[in-house]
């Protein structure tokens, strides 16, 4: 892992059914890096075996400590269960420092927040940012049912009845989200995070009624992204290295063992920030970035969740 900070975890907190808050300060007592309204962080746990992206839900202005809120999965084979059940307070951590790929417009002419269960987590800063630039925006926060919604103590304190819709579907809570979008001003832009059936409810309605992809939003951790297969060799064409890349690994984090810089923003082939060329060999690709004919191509890959198809890799690193 390159450029990681090192935390210490100072308090946790139990926000809802199966969700903790985890406030994480430096372990050598400095200022921990600034970052804007959307921003992850990438946790590593487990030696580093582990390493899933978090959004921050702490306030902008407070760099002494960051917050995440992580809801844990009932299939979860690593991330969340590690941190609900191996991680105490006193614990320490390596982090990546923040990134962002889920920023707000901020020319947009009103800002429409569509959350789902645990999705709520980036708003929690864009809400601070929105209410700085005294802009116009509503939340509709789409939970199963209270007692497993984060933040409910907190929401409608700071925003109004009209800034703030809340759906509960135990209860019969349903978003409409034709008629919501329907009723939207011109130059109005769409934020969705939440599980993939609600995020992709909301790009295929939004296109539908007309709405161009640059006012369209979406962020979606998959998090629990499974990297596991066959060992293989790798040879990384410019540094001159050949490494083995253990079935229990991912071939990024090889590739980081063995000193080599490579940026990656999600870790979860999202953002496609790690995209490489592949030099030679075929790709296991495992991404959410590259389109099935770009995969076909096999012309680049993403290091962080795909692995080699045979035994053997070059890349253009």
């Amino acid at each position: 892992m390159s450029q990681t900070l090192r935390v210490r975890v100072a308090c946790i907190e139990q926000l809802a059914a199966g969700i903790k808050r985890f406030t994480l300060e430096a372990s050598d007592g400095a200022v921990l890096p600034a970052f804007d309204s959307g921003s992850h962080i990438v946790v590593h746990m487990d030696g580093g075996r582990i390493s899933n992206a978090y959004s921050l839900t702490s306030p902008l202005d407070d760099t002494r400590r960051y917050q995440i809120s992580v809801r844990l999965e009932e299939a979860s084979r690593g991330g969340s269960r590690f941190l609900h059940e191996r991680v105490a307070e006193g614990d320490e951590l390596e982090i990546s420092p923040p990134g962002n790929l889920f920023g707000l417009t901020k020319a947009a002419g009103k800002h429409l927040l569509i959350a789902g269960g645990i999705g709520i987590t980036p708003f929690m800063t864009h809400i601070q940012a929105l209410k700085r630039w005294q802009a116009d925006f509503e939340l509709h926060y789409c939970f199963r049912s209270r007692k497993s919604a984060a933040y409910l103590d907190s929401l409608p304190l700071s925003l109004s009845d009209t800034q703030l819709s809340l759906y509960e579907s135990d209860y019969g809570g349903r978003l409409d989200l034709a008629a919501l979008l329907a009723e939207q001003p011109p130059h109005t832009h769409v934020y969705v995070c939440g599980p993939a059936m609600l995020n992709d409810a909301v790009i295929a309605a939004a296109r539908q009624a007309g709405w161009s992809d640059e006012r369209i939003h979406y962020e979606q951790f998959r998090n629990e992204v499974d990297v596991s297969g066959g060992a293989f060799e790798v040879t990384l064409a410019k540094s001159g290295l050949t490494l083995q890349v253990a079935a229990d690994e991912s071939l990024l984090r090889a590739i980081e063992k063995a000193g080599v810089k490579v940026d990656c923003m999600c870790r979860e082939g999202i953002c496609g920030s790690c995209e490489t060329v592949i030099v030679d060999g075929e790709a296991d690709h495992r991404d959410s970035y590259l389109s099935d004919a770009e995969k076909a191509a096999q012309r680049t890959m993403m290091l962080c969740v795909s692995r080699a198809r045979g035994g053997r890799l070059a890349l253009d690193l």
